[in-house]
């Protein structure tokens, strides 16, 4: 019985395909960055990053350390309730790859194929290291909810200038119903494989294959409950720290917007970016901001220096994973 994935599976996009869909998502990153600078005095924008406070953006970098330290602990966490032994040094160093290369190219998955790559020999499974990526992923953006719909929250009881432009029981609906549909997936892991089934249209036996990993690695995250728990709660402690990140470089810009605020536009931004119609979500994210510090009364040109100086700190911070990459190479 074979079990190799058919080669639809496995194909990628047609470079034909491919590289309209980059000239497509950079076209719109080009024309909502233009519409938003041309709208502001850049002059003005510039002369208001010179008067940044350095100690406070080295600050922001710290607690942006700490956040992707917290991210590979998640990682670790996930992959040893699989049995699944990789040294800390090693997912630290393949993290930062995949930070970098979600950062410097024109795709959001990038990093999460570096990831999967780098565990799939000692997970002696592809699927099974996509998989924990995959539940990584989910438990990351449930997290992401959670802080939102708390920001959103605090910042409705407090709310002194507009009106959120997002109502918090929105959020709160979309964390409880992302909750109730993965539940399911975890509490009985043979039902959430026959729902896959009508997948087996494809190539019956290697979906059945894919679909035997894929309950296993389920099963055994029902087995070991904490592991999801602490994952979670991971989550949580890294959106968190994201938004002191951001609130540590507002304050560095000297823009005063409430940490609350940031509570819910910085989830929400990510959220948006990935929506694949831009590149790394430039263009939508600054957009994104503008949308909600205009409803704070607030200038665009706060909105813009809180988007895109995290952005290029991040950025910054993410070479470490380029110079561990050329090191892998050599």
């Amino acid at each position: 019985m074979s079990t190799e994935p058919p080669a639809s599976v496995t194909d990628p996009l047609h470079p034909g395909r491919r590289y309209a869909l980059v000239a497509f998502k950079l076209a719109v990153s080009v024309i909502l960055l233009w519409i938003l600078f041309s709208r502001i005095d850049i002059s003005k924008l510039w002369a208001s990053t010179q008067t940044a406070s350095i100690p406070w953006l080295a600050a922001a970098l710290a607690i942006y350390a700490i956040s992707v330290a917290a991210s590979v602990w998640r990682w670790h966490l996930l992959l040893d309730a699989q049995d699944v032994h990789v040294e800390t040094n090693r997912l630290a160093g393949s993290y930062l790859v995949a930070l970098f290369f979600n950062n410097f190219l024109p795709s959001n998955i990038g990093g999460d194929v570096v990831r999967i790559r780098d565990t799939a020999r000692p997970a002696g499974s592809k699927t099974l290291a996509t998989a924990v990526v995959l539940v990584d992923r989910g438990l990351g953006l449930m997290g992401l909810v959670l802080v939102a719909a708390c920001g959103a929250s605090l910042a409705a009881a407090g709310a002194t200038r507009g009106a959120l432009p997002i109502v918090p029981a929105w959020l709160w609906a979309g964390f409880l119903l992302g909750a109730g549909l993965s539940a399911p997936a975890v509490l009985a892991p043979a039902g959430f494989g026959r729902m896959l089934q009508p997948l087996r249209v494809i190539h019956p036996e290697w979906i059945d294959n894919q679909i035997e990993k894929i309950t296993g690695v389920l099963s055994r995250f029902r087995e070991r409950p904490g592991a999801l728990a602490g994952c979670f709660g991971g989550a949580v402690f890294v959106q968190a720290a994201t938004v002191v990140f951001y609130a540590a470089v507002a304050y560095a810009l000297h823009i005063a917007i409430g940490p609350w605020d940031l509570a819910v536009i910085v989830p929400l931004s990510f959220v948006i970016q990935m929506v694949p119609v831009s590149i790394n979500g430039f263009g939508v994210r600054e957009a994104a901001f503008t949308l909600y510090f205009s409803r704070l009364r607030l200038p665009i040109e706060s909105a813009l220096l809180v988007s895109l100086v995290p952005t290029a700190l991040v950025m910054l911070f993410s070479l470490s994973g380029a110079a561990i990459y050329v090191g892998r190479r050599r």
